[in-house]
């Protein structure tokens, strides 16, 4: 198999998982591509939601017989456990594969050791094709779940060059500009929750929907989670039947999160106590900051109450990516405790 051969399989795989993103938990999203003996997509299937089947077991479907003798390239192990679905490493091996690629090892110690079972089978297996851009792609959030048992977080917030996100009378609609707006929508349709205080419901009344750029709703709606103490109206958009909704009577970080714990990837779109909150509490593992190229000069700024007095407690970040979406500039940042 050459070089470019596998890489257009990995191309394919990785799209696939990332289109299922959101929708699998607790699952993993992921993406599997079969090529045939002479090196052609034959089928390309992704994880289907909870009960259904595995990225493999659809791949192969999609490739029949001419998955034998071939390549199956995967984004994560093959499972080698029998849970609502058969193994993926048996499947594979029924199919006649020859030679299988994957990213990265499933860190399950239940759904582990897919890859021996292959070999055992006379399957040539390869580990680590594609491992960093699975890793910090479509599997970042249920890998970050993996290894420390709670959901991954990211706290998105807009503001302006003077870090405000809101002016003087406490308007902010709108801050970032409809390009951000359009990429922050079609993230939306690929998360687990949404996160927001009591504070946000009762001053902007979000709906905190994933919307297409029509205006429809998207087909994955992530759920909205409400955060507080606060009564919020029964009318509030945020209650009505266009998405699941959870209300957590809490201030407890860690509360919030055990209350999520079948899902693993949550974004937190509140106001600034609720940023603040998660940062002093060490539960942000990534920050999506979209910097317009306004000046509001007085008003919120972006975070309140990080637990941070002196500058030798600050929270430190590391650059991980920095973009232009139309005329803002989009940061994302991870701890440089990670």
């Amino acid at each position: 198999m050459t070089a470019p051969e596998l890489a257009e399989a990995l191309q394919f795989a990785l799209d696939a998982a990332e289109a299922v993103r959101g929708t699998t938990s607790p699952n993993p999203p992921v993406g599997a591509t079969i090529l045939d003996a002479d090196g052609r997509i034959a089928g390309v299937g992704s994880t289907a939601p909870l009960g259904g089947p595995h990225a493999e077991v659809r791949a192969l479907a999609a490739a029949g017989e001419r998955a034998r003798g071939g390549t199956a390239v995967v984004t994560l192990e093959p499972c080698n456990h029998t849970g609502r679905t058969g193994p993926c490493a048996h499947a594979l091996i029924d199919a006649g594969i020859a030679t299988v690629h994957y990213a990265i090892a499933d860190p399950n110690p239940v759904a582990g050791g897919g890859a021996d079972t292959l070999r055992a089978a006379g399957i040539t297996v390869h580990e680590g094709l594609g491992a960093d851009a699975v890793a910090h792609g479509p599997l970042r959030a249920w890998l970050h779940r993996q290894r420390t048992g709670r959901p991954h977080v990211t706290w998105k917030y807009a503001a302006g060059l003077d870090g405000r996100s809101a002016a003087a009378d406490g308007t902010s609609q709108w801050i970032s500009g409809s390009d951000a707006r359009s990429r922050v929508h079609d993230e939306r349709s690929r998360l687990d929750a949404i996160v927001v205080g009591t504070g946000t419901v009762l001053a902007d009344d979000p709906w905190l929907t994933a919307r297409l750029p029509d205006g429809d709703l998207a087909p994955h709606q992530p759920l909205r989670v409400v955060v507080g103490f606060s009564d919020i109206p029964t009318d509030a958009r945020v209650l009505d039947d266009s998405a699941p909704t959870l209300v957590l009577r809490t201030h407890d970080i860690d509360e919030v999160l055990a209350a999520l714990t079948d899902h693993p990837d949550v974004l937190i779109e509140g106001g600034p106590r609720l940023a603040g909150a998660f940062l002093a509490a060490g539960r942000v593992d990534r920050v999506q900051a979209y910097i317009a190229p306004i000046v509001l000069g007085a008003g919120s700024a972006a975070v309140q109450d990080a637990g941070v007095a002196t500058i030798a407690e600050a929270l430190r970040f590391r650059r991980e990516r920095i973009e232009t979406v139309g005329a803002d500039v989009l940061m994302t940042l991870v701890p440089e405790r990670d």
